[in-house]
């Protein structure tokens, strides 16, 4: 269920209740794939650096260590710890980035494995079923993610198929939900939006999906190689025509100033392995910009990473210490980088719904909106 509190613009500020917990939106879903962080961070670890969401996904846990497992080991909840609600995504993309064989039908999708190459078959079914094991609080439907740009009768037919795949996916886990043995009975279903770069079949698409009174939509298929202005169009041209009363996720974005311009246009939540991949290489966000913490420039920085930020890093740690970490190439330097970036997304998300209850976000984006992504 979704709470709208106050708008300002487009902007949203609500509350969405879950069987595991209210989260405060706009949200930022911090994304640890397999049931962890890349970068050595815990799930108690996401919980003290302000992280409402996890995310995991149904095809990476699929393949390793298996749904049957984790549903032996009372859910992804309970196998990794983290007590607020979990999202997983359907697999739906990872099938078709990482597959390198695949074989696209109405039944769902053939591929080979990424890890040991053996065959494996995934359709709206097989998904739900997975990730009713995994027992998430929120399950995504399955879809097929077109790449940018597409050929517009390719994304016609693709985006017709999604639709009848989202029907295929509310059955079964209407009939999963219903069982004696399911482990979360109230696991939610949100759909997925699709229609490539092409803001017709986008608003189609968007009209039909959302007559299914599903529990929230995504919008999928952007940030893949599309210009910003062009994933900003097709969220304003979609906008209008999802539920007001339900939450809006982007997927997998992105940037501090997507998440800016993506809560400009109404979206509620987001994710992106972004800040932990960038930490991993040194690259640090900051309200003043992005800093490579392994120039030359910090080697004697006695200063923390951001003096504005409250993290464990920024109030124990100077910057010439990070960098000589990963310039010793220690783990500890990851840990920290992760840390660091994580808390200042889930902190920007804090202030945004900040400026939103106070009624100054426009003024906050004017602020930062030119200056979150520049390098420093």
């Amino acid at each position: 269920m979704y709470k709208l509190i106050k708008k300002e613009g487009n902007a949203r500020r609500g509350e969405f209740i879950t069987p595991h917990g209210t989260v405060q939106t706009p949200c930022f879903m911090n994304v640890a794939t397999c049931g962890a962080i890349k970068g050595g961070l815990s799930a108690y670890d996401l919980m003290n650096i302000g992280c409402q969401i996890q995310l995991c996904n149904t095809y990476h846990l699929h393949l390793r260590p298996g749904d049957a497992l984790v549903r032996e080991m009372g859910g992804i909840r309970q196998f990794t710890g983290f007590r607020g609600p979990v999202l997983t995504d359907s697999g739906g993309f990872q099938v078709f980035s990482l597959a390198k064989l695949r074989n696209i039908k109405e039944e769902g999708v053939t591929f080979a494995s990424h890890i040991d190459g053996r065959r494996i078959f995934m359709g709206p079914e097989e998904s739900m079923r997975i990730q009713s094991n995994l027992a998430s609080t929120i399950a995504m439907a399955f879809d097929e993610c077109v790449e940018n740009p597409a050929p517009r009768a390719y994304a016609e037919k693709s985006c017709a198929m999604t639709e009848r795949w989202l029907l295929r996916c509310k059955e079964e886990m209407t009939r999963l939900n219903a069982l004696h043995d399911t482990l979360n009975k109230q696991q939610m279903l949100f759909g997925i939006n699709q229609g490539a770069t092409y803001d017709d079949i986008r608003v189609k698409n968007m009209q039909t999906i959302a007559k299914l009174d599903l529990d929230g939509y995504a919008i999928g298929g952007l940030a893949v190689g599309e210009p910003a202005e062009v994933m900003y169009r097709i969220i304003s041209a979609v906008e209008p025509y999802a539920p007001a009363d339900k939450p809006r996720y982007l997927m997998g974005v992105g940037t501090p100033v997507n998440i800016l311009e993506g809560v400009r246009r109404g979206v509620d939540l987001f994710d992106c392995v972004m800040p932990s991949r960038n930490a991993r290489h040194g690259h640090l966000f900051t309200m003043q910009g992005i800093l490579n913490i392994n120039n030359a420039k910090y080697e004697h920085d006695d200063t923390p990473v951001d003096s504005a930020c409250d993290c464990p890093v920024c109030q124990h740690h100077s910057r010439a210490y990070l960098r000589h970490l990963f310039k010793a190439k220690e783990m500890l330097a990851m840990r920290l980088a992760v840390m660091h970036n994580l808390y200042f997304y889930n902190h920007l998300m804090q202030l945004i719904r900040d400026n939103l209850d106070q009624g100054t976000f426009t003024a906050f984006f004017d602020q930062y909106a030119g200056i979150l992504d520049k390098r420093i």
